[in-house]
């Protein structure tokens, strides 16, 4: 596990302002549906002049997570449909390093 994906909606919802996204600790907030059947383990996804994959580990939260946003937060994303639509978020790691910038389209390659 290299980088901490969440969804950007998922975020605006549990930080309720974007000064608070910072909390959650993810290095990428995207506009993605990442859920385990739209984006399995070893999908890759190409974003700027990167290549990063998706892996198994599951990111699910800890209590600093419950810290920041609150135990109802962590319920919600740690749900049983939170978790197969991973509302909390994946890992990933860099397969082809490169720069990104805030704006840039990922997709899957």
């Amino acid at each position: 596990m290299q980088l901490n994906i969440m969804n950007s909606r998922v975020i605006a919802l549990v930080a309720q302002n974007k000064e608070r996204w910072q909390l959650g600790r993810d290095q990428l907030f995207i506009a993605m549906d990442l859920s385990a059947e739209n984006l399995p383990p070893g999908t890759r996804l190409a974003i700027g002049s990167s290549v990063i994959e998706v892996t198994a580990q599951p990111h699910t939260g800890c209590k600093k997570f419950v810290a920041r946003f609150g135990l109802e937060a962590m319920k919600f994303v740690n749900s049983p449909l939170g978790k197969q639509l991973h509302l909390r978020g994946i890992n990933a790691k860099v397969v082809q390093p490169g720069v990104i910038h805030v704006g840039d389209t990922m997709k899957k390659t």
